[in-house]
């Protein structure tokens, strides 16, 4: 999970460079809406003062980086890349540098272009005359408490710094230049993207304990894909809920299938049958280890190589079958796949 931090003056233009990676599938978080919703649940008027004031006055009772922290929580729990916008304390990027796969970003612009900025834009927190908004700035820019909002130093902290006093040509072609050197843009592998187009066949999954998905691909080219469903005709769990049955393994311990429903692998290859297409010689991309029946039913299709995103609890002897029948088996993740009743 990438993590990008956007830190810069005030009217440069941050949110359009967020904009930009949010095209790139990041997830946005703004440090200034998660102490907006902090003044307010005080029951402050947000302007840039209160925002600043609650700030500093967290920093001290939390630490430096409890901004950080909290939006960092956040973005794990989605673990999607992500981009965090209006870094303004030394803590705060220490902390992200920490934890993190993380880059940072700075947004600068001419002091007069930024003002006409924002005045157009007619903010709540910034309608203020050109004094102020050049007063504010010189106070945000330094400052000898670590607890406060250290601007200058922050920007000076940047892995990158973008001079967004142009157009919005020359501002996207910075922009790419830091993604092209962050992998951003980067094609996908083969496996990246056969494995991306599992996941969305997965949304179409009716039992929400594991929405598994399959695509069955030869020289690159999609043969059929499958999702785990209920036999054609029948209720889905999704509709009717769960058929459980629990299984004594041979160590004694006692797991719980649903068994409502056929599993993606199984589905695809029933697609494959049903239209006459032959398996032989073909990879196959799957959500997690294939269970044991899927494993002897893969091996029978001729399938040569099977991509697992994660591995299943209970994969083992499938692993085992595979490696017997002489079937490449390749995970995209060697995390175990958890859910429910497991």
């Amino acid at each position: 999970m990438l993590v990008i931090g956007i830190t810069g003056t005030l009217g440069a233009g941050k949110g359009t460079v967020v904009e930009m990676f949010k095209e790139k599938g990041f997830v946005h978080y703004s440090a200034r809406d998660f102490l907006k919703k902090r003044v307010q649940s005080m029951g402050l008027e947000v302007n840039r003062d209160t925002l600043t004031e609650v700030a500093n006055n967290a920093r001290r009772l939390e630490g430096g980086g409890f901004i950080a922290k909290g939006l960092l929580k956040e973005a794990e729990k989605e673990g999607k890349n992500c981009i965090i916008e209006s870094i303004r304390n030394i803590k705060e990027v220490e902390y992200l540098k920490q934890n993190a796969d993380f880059t940072l970003l700075c947004v600068d612009a001419d002091i007069n272009i930024r003002y006409q900025r924002i005045r157009l834009r007619q903010s709540e927190t910034d309608n203020v005359d050109f004094d102020t908004f050049v007063a504010n700035e010189r106070r945000e820019m330094q400052s000898e408490d670590e607890n406060k909002q250290n601007l200058g130093a922050v920007m000076r902290m940047a892995d990158y710094t973008i001079d967004n006093g142009s157009d919005l040509q020359h501002l996207q072609m910075q922009v790419n230049r830091i993604m092209n050197s962050l992998g951003v843009n980067k094609r996908p592998s083969w496996d990246e993207y056969f494995s991306e187009i599992v996941k969305t066949v997965a949304k179409r999954a009716t039992c929400d304990r594991g929405r598994s998905g399959c695509v069955i691909v030869k020289d690159r080219q999609i043969l059929v894909t499958g999702y785990v469903g209920s036999p054609t005709g029948m209720p889905h769990c999704d509709e009717a809920g769960h058929l459980f049955k629990k299984t004594v393994d041979e160590n004694g311990e006692i797991s719980t299938h649903c068994v409502r429903t056929v599993h993606a692998e199984q589905n695809a290859i029933c697609q494959a049958a049903k239209r006459g297409i032959s398996l032989e010689g073909s990879t196959l991309y799957c959500t997690m280890t294939p269970c044991r029946t899927c494993a002897m039913m893969i091996i029978n299709c001729g399938i040569k190589r099977v991509v697992c995103q994660n591995k299943y609890h209970s994969g083992q002897e499938s692993e085992s079958m595979f490696a017997q029948a002489g079937i490449q088996l390749d995970f995209i993740s060697t995390d175990v796949m958890k859910y429910d009743n497991q």
